[in-house]
């Protein structure tokens, strides 16, 4: 039943319109900072032996303070519909994009750490608007493309106690003020936890789930083989302090390019399929752009914060028992987080399973045809909107 026109324009009082500007004086004072830095102070680099590039972060921070520029990718934000809506007290921030055809289905993208919303900016295109790309048999979806609450350009939380249980509700709040009662979820990272989550919370309402990070820890009889605990114990060195103590790495990383590049750059290059030239799969201009969502706002402290808000809420952020939501899995075999099958089956009720001969943790950076594909083959069968 459609809701009647005066709910929805009640409803849509809540959701205001947002354009992002970043002042030139944030931009000047990035390249000047980045123009001090000193590089003949650091030590020789090995990055596989103690965790940072000294070659690849100079590359990324001459692009960065040089010739990348961030007003075009501002332009290219602001072309695309954006609105804020007051959810719990915070401003959430997030893109809304209609598709072209009437049966489009709503999807709710929800990228991690330490990504951002550019890891889907080149699908909201096709996905809204397959024939412009190509496809014009394929389904249309109504694209929500959501910045988690602390990252980017939404309100940064100024209380404690925003954690995973209060994300989801209000992400599940979000999408009931934009009119969908029913919509699909698409995450990596946290936005598999998250989406887990929300699923596990609103099962009446997510449709289906999909998900890159094919994550669960240990549970029952599993026990970890050497070679999955061995391979995990490798890659969440950096999870014990965010668990911790964040704020002991973040406040630094506002104040120096170096030290975030440093932070989230070395993520970009370990759990990636990337070889040894990281740029030979993410450009230098994403690269740049999405240490820019961080920096431009001075987030990188409030978004890491999720991870001690995760610590302290306790409780599994994903395991069993099976969320009763139906649900595909996408594999890809750098993926640092990945978990047996066997292990996923208490977790996911999954109906479409796929493994890939490449790619990584950044799934729709790395491969974004295969990603679009499998957004395409999973979701009509539970949202609606074929062709």
């Amino acid at each position: 039943m459609r809701p009647h026109p005066s709910a929805i324009r009640k409803r849509f009082l809540l959701v205001t319109p947002f354009t992002i500007a970043v002042p030139d004086e944030v931009i000047a004072d990035l390249r000047a900072r980045i123009s001090r830095i000193d590089w003949t102070r650091l030590p020789f680099s090995d990055g596989e032996r103690y965790g940072a590039s000294l070659p690849l972060l100079r590359r990324v921070l001459d692009y960065w303070g040089g010739e990348y520029s961030w007003r075009e990718w501002e332009e290219k934000l602001n072309a695309v519909p954006q609105f804020t809506s007051k959810i719990d007290g915070l401003d959430l921030h997030f893109w809304h994009v209609r598709g072209t055809k009437p049966d489009s289905a709503p999807l709710l993208l929800l990228h991690g750490w330490p990504g951002s919303a550019v890891e889907y900016w080149d699908l909201i295109g096709p996905l809204t608007d397959p024939a412009a790309h190509g496809a014009p048999e394929s389904a249309s979806f109504d694209v929500v493309l959501v910045e988690l609450p602390g990252f980017g350009f939404g309100e940064q939380p100024t209380e404690p106690g925003w954690g995973p249980n209060r994300i989801v509700d209000a992400l599940h709040a979000l999408m009931g003020q934009l009119g969908y009662e029913r919509y699909g979820v698409h995450g990596g990272d946290w936005g598999t936890l998250l989406g887990a989550r929300l699923a596990r919370r609103h099962p009446e309402s997510v449709a289906a789930l999909q998900i890159s990070m094919p994550f669960t820890g240990p549970y029952g009889d599993f026990v970890p083989t050497a070679e999955w605990g061995g391979a995990m114990y490798a890659a969440t060195g950096y999870l014990h302090l965010q668990n911790l103590i964040p704020d002991a790495v973040t406040f630094g990383a506002t104040d120096s390019p170096l030290a975030l590049a440093a932070w989230v750059i070395e993520k970009f290059q370990a759990w990636s399929d990337s070889g040894e030239r990281l740029e030979d799969t993410f450009s230098l201009d994403v690269l740049a752009t999405n240490l820019s969502f961080y920096w431009m706002t001075a987030s990188i402290v409030s978004a890491t914060r999720l991870y001690r808000e995760a610590a302290l809420e306790g409780g599994d952020v994903i395991g069993p028992p099976q969320i009763p939501v139906p649900a595909s899995v996408l594999v890809f075999p750098e993926e640092p987080f990945r978990a047996p099958r066997e292990w996923l089956e208490g977790v996911y009720q999954i109906e479409r399973y796929t493994e890939f001969a490449s790619g990584g943790h950044f799934h729709s950076l790395e491969k974004p045809l295969e990603t679009l594909d499998e957004i395409r083959s999973f979701f009509p069968a539970y949202l609606g909107g074929a062709a």
